[in-house]
């Protein structure tokens, strides 16, 4: 919380100043946001070098510029791509779902979707399953932080208008076994973070070259809360089993415990 408030102390005034010049609509008001996430990125090495005693805080929390992490990272990029591709051919195959012709955009839009995808599991992961779930664990342990750090991640999904909230809510579930299961990425390999940044990005980027290529229409052959409300595979049955898999896999086969290094 003393963390959360110094940052506060520095971020509100300018976030003030800058929503009145440039307003809260359109695509300038999320330039208060950035700032925040850069101050939220500055603010923790002074902070975990006299807090915590940690010499390399952004390393502490599981950001590597080794060949490993490369690996981990790359290796989460292609489960979560190939899972997401599984989850669409078995939809497909049972006749929920057609394929539609591939736009001329499509090489684009995967580069595209790829460079969202790295960026959202970057922030995200560094916040949530990094830094969050580091302070928390500091005095609860890994298991009840994870929780906890799953059940916010999936909670601040919900900041929106009331409306919107009960229209997504059946979405909660999906979020907290990915907040979940992100978090057992990192434990799986000695709290480092990039299989569960590659992993995020991967089904982000997925997504997104489905979405907006708009490569499949759903046949209607099953409810919606099948395949996903709203077209979101985390707002169905099918994409939350496809996602249990996944985390069952993280959570129970061995570990990575490089040089004796555990993660718990």
């Amino acid at each position: 919380m003393c963390f959360l408030l110094l940052l506060a102390l520095v971020w509100v005034p300018i976030a003030l100043f800058l929503y009145a010049w440039l307003g809260t609509d359109g695509s300038l008001s999320v330039i208060p946001l950035v700032l925040l996430y850069v101050l939220f990125v500055v603010w923790l090495v002074p902070w975990g070098r006299r807090v915590h005693g940690q010499t390399q805080p952004l390393r502490a929390h599981g950001l590597e510029a080794t060949a490993q992490f490369g690996r981990e990272l790359a290796m989460g990029i292609v489960v979560g791509l190939v899972s997401l591709k599984l989850l669409f051919t078995l939809e497909g195959w049972l006749g929920w779902l057609t394929w539609q012709p591939a736009p001329p955009t499509l090489v684009r839009i995967a580069l595209e979707g790829l460079l969202v995808g790295l960026a959202v599991g970057l922030a995200e992961e560094l916040l949530f399953r990094g830094w969050l779930i580091d302070e928390l664990r500091y005095n609860w342990g890994f298991t009840p932080a994870l929780w906890a750090s799953g059940t916010i991640y999936a909670a601040v999904h919900f900041i929106k208008p009331w409306e919107a909230i009960v229209e997504s809510l059946p979405s909660f579930p999906g979020l907290l076994l990915l907040g979940l299961t992100l978090g057992w990425a990192r434990q799986h390999t000695a709290g480092r973070l990039g299989l569960a940044i590659g992993l995020h990005g991967g089904l982000v980027a997925g997504y997104y070259l489905v979405d907006v290529g708009d490569l499949v229409i759903y046949t209607e052959q099953v409810p919606e809360w099948v395949t996903g409300l709203n077209q979101n595979p985390l707002a169905g049955a099918m994409g939350v089993l496809f996602l249990s898999f996944i985390g069952m896999g993280l959570r129970y086969l061995p570990k990575s415990h490089d040089s004796g290094v555990s993660y718990q």
